[in-house]
């Protein structure tokens, strides 16, 4: 199985027709054609369903398409490897990103470095936990941001600066807004939304016995999605402070869990990865710019401004 051929197929997939994908490819028809039959004949199932103006995968297609786009993105990555090698003013850096305000560290720590290697492209990936680390296992990227405890048996990390304050994002005009602080007791029964990630894991332990009085009304892996739901009136979003518009003005307003809750973040890799040049570079600029005070510490839950409580 080649990657070539594996790119034909990709492109068929995502154009759902084979002269346009022929047209993309810049190779005829009846050469694509015959590259796909091939393809077929090799894995002995048959990956398209053909009609008159278009062509669908089946579920043999779907399985392939899944698998071809990190083969094809892991050969895209080797050969951007190998031809920065000798670049000593670049290369290339794909890191996945957990949804925290603290980003702009790493946008800091990126714009430094790029002034130092101005031929330097870097690719991001945004997801949860689950998307980024799943890439990252796979040898897709060099780096990923965490939402949650790295497992020190598989990554090193270094850790953000800040941690990240949970609360919950109310329309204006609802009587919760009054509140200054949000405790479980009030939630329950409500529509709630948050991510998957958070609600297994952070929620529950900052609800404690009344979790399974709390009630998910649906999840979103993105924030901003999350907020759009709850202007509409459809629930009320928990989540990380500073990710959504809550000025004046906005028709949303943030109030802080009680007790606190915060997070904290890591820049996270494999714990035996190889590195690039540029990125063994980029890791070097992270550690001096991060300077992290709490290394090490779990996420946490604040019982008073001078008390922490770790969950787990």
């Amino acid at each position: 199985m080649e990657i070539r051929t594996l790119r034909y197929f990709l492109a068929v997939a995502r154009e759902e027709n084979m002269t346009r994908a022929a047209e993309i490819l810049h190779v005829t028809q009846p050469t694509l054609s015959k590259q796909l039959k091939s393809l077929e004949d090799e894995l002995g199932k048959k990956l398209f369903t053909r009609h008159s103006f278009s062509i669908k995968l089946t579920d043999e297609g779907m399985l392939l398409r899944n698998r071809a786009e990190d083969l094809v993105a892991m050969a895209d990555k080797i050969e951007k490897e190998f031809v920065s090698l000798d670049d000593i003013t670049g290369g290339e850096l794909y890191l996945g990103l957990a949804e925290s305000h603290q980003i702009r560290y790493l946008a800091e720590v990126i714009r430094d470095f790029k002034k130092k290697y101005p031929n330097l492209h870097y690719h991001i990936t945004s997801g949860d936990t689950e998307q980024i680390a799943d890439k990252l296992d796979k040898g897709l990227l060099d780096f990923l941001v965490l939402a949650e405890d790295p497992d020190s048996k598989k990554y090193e990390y270094i850790e953000f600066p800040e941690a990240d304050v949970w609360g919950l994002v109310i329309p204006e005009n609802d009587p919760l807004a009054s509140k200054k602080a949000i405790r479980a007791s009030d939630l329950k029964g409500l529509p709630l939304f948050c991510s998957g990630q958070g609600w297994d894991g952070a929620i529950k332990a900052w609800a404690g016995n009344d979790y399974s009085d709390l009630r998910l009304e649906g999840s979103f892996r993105l924030a901003y999605n999350g907020s759009i739901f709850t202007r509409e009136g459809l629930g009320y979003l928990l989540t990380f402070d500073k990710l959504v518009n809550t000025s004046k003005g906005s028709g949303l307003v943030f109030r802080p869990l009680s007790p606190r809750l915060e997070t904290r973040i890591y820049l996270a890799w494999n714990r035996y990865q190889t590195f690039t040049p540029i990125a063994e570079r980029f890791l070097e600029q992270a550690r001096s710019s991060f300077e992290p005070s709490h290394k090490g510490q779990p996420l946490r839950l604040l019982r008073s401004e001078t008390e922490t409580v770790n969950p787990g």
